[in-house]
Order: C-alpha cells, then structure tokens, then sequence
C-alpha cells in the first residue's frame, strides 16, 4: 500500500515485512531499488518534478523520517512504524551472513570502507563475500558507469548498498535498474553510524521524533542549513495538504 506525501509515494507495511521482502528480492537477484525517505528527500523530490519521478519509480520507499510517519498519520490516519536505513543496514547484513549473502558496498571513502570491512569482520564473521568501491566524486563517464555496471554484477551480488547521499544516491540507482542484478537500497548516513563513525541518538530521542536534533548537534555547520529550511518548508506544505482535507485524515486515499 502507498500513500502519498507531498511528491513521494511510501510505501506502508510492518518493519518486518520490509525487510522479508527485501529478502526476497536478494535471493532472486531481481534488480530492484529502495529509497530509505526523510523530510530532505521528501523536499528535494517536491521542488523537482524529475527527481520525484525517480522515487516514485523505487520498489519501494520507506518512511525514514518521524515527520513523515506523522504525516501518514495526519493525513491518513495510517499508523506506520518507522523503516530506518539505521535498522535496516545490520537487520539486512544479520540477513545476507544466514543467507550466505553477497553484498557490495557502492561510496563513501576509501577510509570509510576500510573501516566497514573491519567492522563486519567483527561483527559478521559469517559474511564472506564481501566487495567495496569508492567511485569518484564527482559526474562519472558513460565508460565508468559501464564499468560499475561489470565489477558490481562480477562479483555475484545480493545485495548493494548505495552511499553515495540524496539525490546522488537516488538517481545512481534508478540509472543503474535493469543493469545491475541485485536489490540496490540507498543507505546514504546510515554506514558511518553502523561502523561507529558517528553516533546515534538515543532511543529516546528517536521514539520522540528528535533524532535530527541529535544529528544537527554533532554536525551544525553541515546540517543548520538543511534543517532550518527543510523542515521549515516540509511543516508549512504538509499544514497546506491538511488544510486542503479540511484538517481531516482520509484513509481511504490511495
């Protein structure tokens, strides 16, 4: 089921079931993506109608975000639980070691994967097939895309997981369907908190819908920008959309 917010369609299931149908598709190799959704996707896909296209074309697209899971509330009444890259990167590594999963890691530096390989080495002992690339930062070539296409699809896998960022993460993978033959989901900050680069909120801040303070406090410089007007411009859209309803939820909404 999805329902839409703003410019994008999330998808709306049991946390469970994300991550049994994200099984799924790694076991038939069915190239496929996800886009794991915050207030910053949501934005970015509401002031270009290209990039909304790009989303909306996912296997499916989860509610990262708790302003987004209070929208789903607001609007539809539905009650969803949040789908977090967060949860989602070891629920699907536990996944990929019990399956004999192979799994890629796509961006970030090359610090950044040599600490990810320690990590699961640690961690995921029984995962052992496991590949890593830093692609350039910048625009790749047709002839480097070619290329990502080869060395992705040689080494068999399951699973990639993108860290390129939003949107680059998001249009590198909705290029790349149909070439690649694995479940791509963009993972985007969640690697540099799994591996202890950064740290997470606590439950509690989580459960509040403050994770982003947490974040904002760690990285300010980076991140007042973003928050500031992001979240700002998300609040006063998803108020107008409200008003539009007459401040009512409509489940019956697709």
């Amino acid at each position: 089921m999805n329902k839409k917010v703003l410019s994008i369609n999330i998808t709306c299931k049991p946390y469970r079931l994300f991550v049994d149908e994200l099984k799924e598709l790694a076991l038939i190799k069915q190239p496929a993506y996800v886009c794991v959704a915050n207030v910053h996707m949501t934005i970015e896909a509401h002031s270009d109608p290209s990039f909304a296209a790009i989303v909306n074309g996912a296997d499916a697209v989860t509610p990262d975000g708790m302003p987004l899971v209070a929208a789903l509330q607001l609007l539809y009444g539905v009650k969803q639980e949040r789908v977090t890259g967060m949860d989602l990167l070891p629920d699907l590594l536990t996944v990929a070691e019990h399956e004999k999963f192979t799994v890629f890691f796509y961006g970030g530096t090359d610090a950044m994967l040599q600490a990810t390989d320690q990590y699961l080495l640690a961690n995921y002992p029984g995962l052992s097939r496991k590949y890593y690339y830093s692609p350039p930062f910048r625009k790749l070539t047709a002839l480097e895309a070619d290329e990502d296409v080869v060395r992705i699809n040689s080494t068999g896998a399951n699973l990639v997981f993108v860290a390129l960022g939003c949107p680059k993460q998001e249009k590198w993978m909705a290029s790349m369907k149909g070439r690649i033959n694995a479940c791509m989901i963009g993972i985007g900050g969640a690697l540099p908190v799994m591996i202890g680069m950064q740290k997470r909120a606590p439950e509690w801040m989580q459960k509040a819908g403050l994770e982003w303070f947490y974040r904002l406090a760690q990285e300010p410089r980076r991140l007042f920008k973003r928050y500031a007007v992001t979240n700002t411009i998300f609040i006063w859209l998803l108020l107008k959309a409200w008003a539009k309803q007459g401040f009512r939820s409509y489940p019956q909404q697709a």
